[in-house]
């Protein structure tokens, strides 16, 4: 199997060295080459064509960002951003999501990267498959901020999404369309700690409908979207006639969090039929199970299709356990969800009779 060619680009000598000596520890990584600033960076990808770029975000000469819309633009390739774990690292993390990159690694304030052996190496492996077009994006993404018509009246109590790898960019790309007066929406969106309540607050931001992290035991409004807590899980019981958020611990097994099979498990218990269950974009099989007892449970349950998702893992996953009730392009989700949450036309005149 051909290795991985890897750039690591970060100012730091020493951040360099250690990242070098932790994916080095993995046979299907070869570093090819270093880069301490942008410019330096441009040349060498330029000589050694690496499959896969880890950058950071605060560098001299030019900021990673600068650097990162310019290489999604001139060279399109897979990028892991490393960046530190605070409030304004958390925002330059996100919007380089939204440039392209495919994923993020939070560097620890103490700035021990050993820690994070295990997720550095396989999101290197991830971006190393990620879909990555010659554009300057890595999918056409439907930018128009143009709310769905809403219907007025809704079959479904509740919208649940989960998503891992490319969900952020795919999050926003659904949540921006959705009228103010839908189901409640929730998400479990494979997340750091400390970086779930940045995003809820840049896609809040952008948007008609509101979002926000989810806090535990929040009565789940229509016109609401629930991002879960980074590092933590989040399910849905149910109290008298009103949903609840409940926001729980590990349980032995579990290697996503938020866990989308354990969201979308909780979902198929306590709402069923009411339901529409959504998976994303995102490496693994975390969700299949749980939108399968969705899809048993009575739920609509939709995939998104493989050409527009970064990585087809959960979807694949989902689809070939039999979970998937239909596959949709990113670009037509937001209204899919909606018309499936939607009152038919018919149901409407026998009702108003």
């Amino acid at each position: 199997m051909k290795k991985i060619g890897l750039l690591i680009i970060d100012d730091s000598r020493l951040i360099r060295s250690m990242i070098r000596s932790i994916v080095s520890a993995d046979p299907l990584i070869e570093v090819i080459g270093e880069a301490a600033d942008p410019f330096e960076a441009r040349e060498k990808i330029k000589q050694l064509n690496p499959d896969v770029v880890t950058l950071d975000v605060e560098m001299p000469k030019m900021d990673g960002l600068s650097f990162l819309e310019k290489i999604m633009s001139l060279r399109p390739m897979p990028v892991v951003m490393v960046s530190t774990l605070t409030q304004k690292g958390a925002d330059v993390t996100l919007r380089a999501l939204e440039l392209g990159a495919v994923d993020y690694v939070a560097k620890p304030l103490d700035q021990d990267l050993t820690v994070l052996g295990h997720e550095l190496i396989l999101k290197i492996k991830i971006a190393s498959s990620a879909r990555i077009r010659q554009s300057g994006r890595r999918r056409p993404v439907d930018r128009s901020c143009e709310l769905i018509a809403s219907p007025g009246l809704y079959a479904k109590k509740l919208i649940v999404i989960g998503s891992s790898t490319g969900g952020v960019e795919s999050l926003y790309d659904i949540i921006v369309k959705l009228p103010v007066d839908c189901p409640p929406v929730i998400i479990a969106q494979h997340i750091s700690q400390g970086f779930s309540g940045r995003f809820a607050v840049r896609i809040n931001k952008s948007c008609s409908i509101n979002v926000k992290e989810a806090e535990h035991g929040e009565k789940l409004l229509a016109g609401m979207v629930y991002i879960g807590q980074g590092g933590k899980h989040i399910t849905v019981k149910k109290s008298g006639h009103n949903l609840i958020c409940q926001i729980a611990e590990d349980r032995e097994g579990e290697s996503y969090r938020p866990s989308v099979d354990r969201l979308f498990c909780s979902v198929a218990e306590v709402v069923g039929a009411g339901a529409v269950g959504v998976i994303l974009t995102g490496m693994g099989k975390d969700g299949a199970l749980g939108l399968l007892a969705m899809r048993g449970s009575g739920a609509v349950t939709l995939g998104q299709d493989e050409a527009s998702s970064i990585v087809y893992g959960m979807p694949k996953a989902a689809m070939m356990a039999g979970a998937v009730e239909k596959q949709v392009p990113l670009s037509r989700m937001a209204r899919e969800i909606i018309q499936s949450c939607a009152i038919p036309a018919v149901s409407r005149k026998v009702a108003a009779v």
